[in-house]
């Protein structure tokens, strides 16, 4: 007897494959697997409802720990993708892992997901699985189906089947982002209802603060509250969404290279992402910012992809990881017409100087203002001497100057001799 582990949400696109792995690819047993990285109980639920329609045994895997450590990585590496914190993405990783470990408990011969062959979710799950002598099946990308076509299908199935509002939208959600996309949300032009969040309240004029302590980089207290990386992120989602924190409307690059248009919830990991990075502007180095800003790039680039454990994210963490061993303090954070915004910021390994920087100060230990004077002299000193230089080797030569171009094409033409007419 042959059997298959499908990612199972509950949702259209999954509901869908249980009967087609076993009516169009043939497998006698579908094992249903079902993570849990932060979802709402509502979701399980609908999970194990449509489950018992199919007669499916579904395995729920609870990763939500696993998850919020990985999204507190990101937060050390201020990990964003083109401006929005990543969700989704390293959320998949999390899941596929999961759900290779349910299969080879289980025996099975093979792994399925519910992706289409137009977004990145099919390559973050099957960079994970490809790792495994297990066949990987994706129906809807492999059988070209259509959301027209499934939701037909369920219809004629009599499958119960819950995706976004009514099935209007595809909604995904975890701890760290809640992603909503389709139906009139794929129409740039169109302006998203009010009625597709459900993290964030439409931004108003009231404002707050809180406060958010660091350790080694990594998130521990709220207002002094210690709390584990999940009940921090849970708590900060329902106090900054309450401000509208958090919302993002773009058009964003996949993987494939499609443009589309994707809008996100995440007010946790704005105001994480946002405090931290302030934290880091006051102990570190600005030669240790700038670098850190490569690394950070490229780490959130694999962090897109789905590739958190390839050997270049472990080479990045080693230099993250150094940096964030003085990024440890208290940051003030002011919740003001949907944005998140330090106010202050405190640490014992601050790099910055009141007594060096106030205005009021004449000397800060042997150094005095008028040091600055040879600084100033030498500043752009090179720039000074290659600009006098052109100027004075290209004074008498007119068709040298910057502005020559025309000067060039005059003496060409009035010479006669690489003129096609004048040969003629």
């Amino acid at each position: 007897m042959t059997s298959v582990a499908l990612a199972f949400s509950g949702g259209l696109d999954t509901t869908v494959c249980v009967s087609l792995l076993k009516e169009e690819y043939g497998y006698d047993e579908v094992v249903g697997v079902t993570v849990d990285v932060g979802q709402p109980e509502s979701e399980f639920e609908e999970a194990k409802e449509t489950a018992d329609a199919h007669g499916l045994d579904l395995h729920v895997v609870d990763a939500k720990d696993e998850f919020a450590e990985l999204c507190f990585d990101s937060v050390r590496a201020n990990a964003t993708y083109q401006g929005y914190p990543l969700g989704t993405a390293l959320a998949r990783p999390v899941i596929a892992n999961a759900i290779l470990d349910v299969a080879k408990e289980e025996g099975c011969d093979a792994l399925a997901h519910g992706c289409t062959g137009k977004g990145n979710d099919q390559l973050r799950f099957e960079t994970v699985w490809r790792a495994s002598d297990l066949d990987v099946v994706a129906p809807v990308r492999e059988m070209g189906l259509t959301r027209e076509w499934e939701k037909q299908y369920a219809d004629e199935k009599g499958l119960p089947v819950q995706s976004g509002n009514d099935g209007v939208w595809s909604i995904d959600t975890n701890l760290w982002s809640r992603s909503i996309e389709g139906g009139e949300l794929e129409d740039p032009s169109h302006v998203p209802p009010e009625d597709i969040y459900e993290w964030t309240e439409t931004p108003q004029g009231e404002t707050g603060t809180v406060d958010i302590e660091f350790e080694n980089g990594y998130p521990v207290a709220v207002d002094g509250e210690e709390m584990d990386p999940a009940a921090l992120i849970e708590h900060l989602n329902e106090l900054a969404g309450q401000y509208g924190v958090g919302r993002t409307d773009m058009m964003e690059d996949r993987m494939l290279g499609l443009k589309v248009r994707e809008n996100y919830e995440h007010p946790a990991a704005t105001t994480l992402l946002t405090a931290h990075e302030a934290l880091e502007q006051l102990v570190l180095t600005k030669e240790e910012r700038d670098f850190k800003a490569q690394v950070d790039q490229q780490w959130s680039n694999k962090g897109y992809q789905g590739l958190v454990d390839a050997p270049i994210v472990k080479a990045l963490e080693g230099f993250i990881a150094e940096t964030q061993t003085r990024v440890t303090g208290k940051v003030t954070i002011k919740f003001d017409g949907g944005r998140a915004r330090p106010v202050a910021r405190e640490s014992d390994f601050s790099v910055y100087s009141e007594e060096a920087a106030s205005f009021n100060t004449k000397t800060v230990g042997d150094i005095t203002q008028e040091d600055a004077t040879g600084v100033a002299k030498y500043h752009g000193f090179q720039s000074r001497l290659a600009n006098a230089a052109y100027e004075n080797a290209t004074k008498d030569k007119p068709g040298l100057a910057t502005d020559g171009g025309d000067d060039v094409a005059e003496e060409t033409s009035a010479g006669g001799q690489t003129q096609s007419g004048d040969e003629e």
